[in-house]
């Protein structure tokens, strides 16, 4: 099933979507990946202040390349979300809805997942080419010296993405491998 979804997320947007649906994403989504992570954690611990609001946002774990000439941005692909997994109930606890990246998630995300009643979502690793073309507007907003990993606005549309793990914990990994294991 093929979901259109406007960005930022409501909750009630959150809780109707369920492991394997097919979504197409417009809005406005943040990028960020590893070395941002890292540093909102360190300011998070140090209790300094967040340089951007995090509430209901949807953090794409990305690091694009080079823009070409005349466009937005350049290859756009996800890279794994494990290496934020340490991150991740921090993130949850300061208020984002959901995540897309790529790959499995550790058991203490998908609790946290639940509790918060977010989502995960993948979009396709090596297809950073063809996802390039449903971001419209790349805009840097905090640790500009962090180059590609800094945390930009992104305004998209039609980004497509699967559920990966849904606001129950449904993990589309399993469920979907189940029926070829037997």
């Amino acid at each position: 099933m093929e979901i259109k979804l406007k960005a930022p997320f409501t909750k009630e947007d959150i809780v109707n979507l369920k492991a394997g649906d097919n979504v197409l994403i417009t809005g406005t989504i943040m990028a960020a990946r590893d070395a941002a992570h890292k540093k909102l954690f360190e300011a998070f611990q140090n209790n300094e202040k967040i340089p951007v609001e995090l509430k209901n946002q949807t953090i794409y774990y990305l690091g694009p390349s080079p823009a070409k000439p005349g466009d937005v941005i350049g290859a756009a692909g996800p890279t794994t979300s494990g290496r934020m997994d340490k991150y991740t109930p921090m993130m949850l606890d300061l208020g984002i809805s959901g995540m897309i990246g790529k790959g499995y998630r550790s058991k203490e995300v998908i609790d946290s997942i639940i509790k918060h009643k977010a989502v995960y979502m993948v979009a396709i690793g090596g297809a950073g080419a063809l996802i390039s073309k449903s971001i419209k507007k790349y805009e840097v907003l905090a640790y500009p010296e962090l180059g590609p990993e800094a945390i930009a606005r992104l305004e998209v549309e039609n980004f497509p993405a699967i559920v990966a793990i849904d606001s129950n914990g449904v993990n589309f990994y399993e469920i979907g491998q189940k029926e070829y294991k037997k």
